[in-house]
């Protein structure tokens, strides 16, 4: 598949989305922004390397990283010799809303709470404030899985 300069474009959107919210190299949204548009869905190294005009090295390295936050899945199908890269379902799993990780970020705000000196008035004050926010997701994440679990369903996506 001949990538267009829309598509390229796109892929730069996506690479610069993910460097700013992310940290992600830009590589790894570019990949990421292609599998998103690519025809077929399921690609080899070889031919995104060859679509986004990047090593092969340099695309492994982002497949590897994306395939370890389950956005995208690497596979090889029998018979084949070589690996195949596509977007991984479990990136829409609604792990974000999650209220364990949200607690865990609230009780390390209250440690850190705990280990300050009372001087710092200015920093205790952005601890207690991340500390009300972590708190807060932690309680209003359930509810917000299920809404969207129901909302999912009305749409007629999985589950």
């Amino acid at each position: 598949m001949t990538t267009t300069p829309e598509q390229l474009a796109f892929t730069d959107r996506v690479a610069d989305f993910y460097a700013r919210e992310y940290g992600f190299p830009p590589v790894a949204g570019r990949v990421l922004g292609y599998l998103f548009v690519c025809r077929p869905p399921q690609q080899t190294i070889a031919e995104i390397a060859e679509a986004l005009l990047a090593s092969r090295s340099a695309i492994t390295g982002a497949v590897t990283l994306l395939s370890g936050h389950n956005v995208v899945r690497r596979f090889r199908s029998a018979g084949q010799r070589v690996d195949h890269v596509t977007l991984d379902p479990r990136a829409l799993d609604p792990g974000g809303f999650a209220g364990e990780i949200y607690r865990e970020q609230a009780d390390l705000a209250r440690t850190a709470l705990g280990l300050l000196e009372d001087g710092d008035s200015e920093r205790r004050a952005m601890l207690e404030e991340g500390l009300a926010f972590y708190e807060f997701l932690a309680e209003r994440m359930p509810a917000l899985r299920a809404e969207w679990h129901a909302r999912r369903k009305e749409l007629g996506h999985r589950k």
